[in-house]
């Protein structure tokens, strides 16, 4: 049994970073605002920045405490969030112009973010580290180099091919069977991130609600009235920024995302030699399981981070602790004697074809769907929505698709647990 009798529930991140921010009490927002935004995630937050420094009144509506969803609980890895179907199977799904676009459009978000970082100097822990995909199955290798190659073809994207031979200089672990490089892929601190978007959120004039949950928005014709608890607040624009979070409110909206719990633990502080036998360069690191792993060093170095999808849509830290701390000495037993000392969740959401979407829906502006890749896409397309509310240029290759749903699914997931635990199966006897 793992080392974890007492460890905390919530994240790593808020250890060194208090994201207590003050914030407006019901009681004394205004009446009226430009723009109304539900949710305080790394969607909400970049639009409402934009929204403000072009002169919008905002207001953010957050039913928890501010910034306390995924934004500030993920694994921090940041890249271009290449396509889930990859690029062969976006040729196949969209034609090779279309394939192309959404391969451009996501490195456009990832430059787009570090530039980002870069220009309003926030201190998240930026590191430029690279991430190494390691392949279950010799099969997995030979698509794996395929797509390297491919995107190499389609993208300025440096790509660098791993023999299994020569594995061990980038993770340690006999469980691949080769992989790859994406050599500009970086990490960050998630918690440092958004608390920087908080900062310039609030110079800007944005106006932060926390314990708010929206009941009802209701079109009034000049706008909105949303009504928060026994408020009623006017607003020209209404946008949706609450992804894996969103409620019946906008039921629409919440029968086209599928909320998936995804969890991390964290191991005590490790000696340089254990953390070089499992991660040499300090990369983050990933595999092709079918239920995603992540993983990766702290920003100091000293601990390991490790994630992915919980089994479970409740909250149950216990169970998905022993759930990852299994899987993580299944590829790195020698971390068996290192205690856990924190295991938490968030909840992430997908949309079912795979597809981040932005736009419209009966009149309400929204952005979701970023399918686990969140930190580039989330602030990218908050950005992009805001500019599309300001009647700028807006566009993205996002623009084109329907936002699908289901005629089984009204927003509850009941099946995914059992989704989830096949793939699991499936990963474990080699299907």
């Amino acid at each position: 049994m793992t080392k974890a009798n007492e460890f905390s529930n919530t994240p790593f991140w808020h250890d060194d970073i208090d994201l207590s921010v003050a914030t407006t009490s019901l009681e004394q927002v205004d009446d009226d605002y430009d723009v109304l935004i539900v949710g305080s995630g790394f969607t909400g937050l970049s639009a409402a920045l934009s929204l403000a420094r072009a002169g919008k009144s905002v207001v953010i509506m957050e039913a928890q405490d501010i910034a306390s969803g995924a934004s500030s609980r993920n694994g921090g890895l940041l890249g271009p969030s290449f396509h889930k179907l990859g690029l062969q199977g976006l040729i196949d799904k969209f034609g090779h112009d279309t394939a192309n676009a959404v391969l451009q459009e996501s490195l456009k978000g990832f430059d787009w973010l570090l530039e980002f970082i870069e220009k309003e100097q926030i201190d998240c822990d930026l590191q430029r580290c690279g991430r190494f995909r390691g392949a279950i199955k010799q099969q997995h290798f030979k698509s794996l180099c395929v797509q390297a190659e491919s995107l190499a073809k389609a993208l300025d994207y440096p790509i660098d091919i791993i023999e299994k031979s020569q594995q061990h200089q980038e993770v340690g672990t006999d469980k691949y069977q080769g992989g790859i490089v994406y050599k500009k892929d970086a990490c960050l601190h998630p918690a440092k991130l958004v608390k920087g978007l908080i900062g310039k959120c609030q110079q800007a004039g944005v106006t932060l609600v926390a314990q708010a949950a929206v009941s009802h928005i209701k079109d009034n014709y000049a706008g909105f009235t949303v009504t928060v608890e026994q408020r009623q607040i006017n607003a020209g624009a209404v946008l949706i920024a609450s992804n894996g979070y969103t409620q019946d409110v906008t039921a629409d909206l919440k029968k086209r995302v599928l909320p998936i719990r995804s969890s991390m633990i964290a191991t005590a502080p490790l000696s340089k030699e254990l953390m070089a036998s499992i991660s040499p360069k300090l990369r983050t690191h990933g595999g092709t399981d079918r239920l995603v792993f992540y993983y990766r060093p702290s920003p100091d170095g000293q601990r390991m981070l490790f994630g992915g999808r919980a089994l479970s849509m409740l909250e149950k830290p216990a169970v998905y602790l022993l759930f990852l701390w299994e899987s993580m000495l299944n590829l790195f037993p020698q971390l068996n004697e290192v205690p856990i000392t924190h295991a938490w969740s968030g909840l992430v959401a997908y949309s079912f074809d795979h597809v981040p979407h932005l736009g419209l829906n009966n009149g309400l502006y929204y952005a979701m769907g970023y399918c686990g890749s969140g930190v580039a896409r989330a602030n990218y397309l908050g950005h992009k929505i805001a500019l599309k509310m300001l009647g700028e240029d807006g566009s993205t290759v996002f623009d084109q698709f329907e936002f699908p749903s289901k005629c089984f699914y009204s927003g509850n997931p009941w099946f995914m647990p059992a989704v989830l635990r096949w793939h699991s199966f499936a990963d474990r006897w080699g299907f």
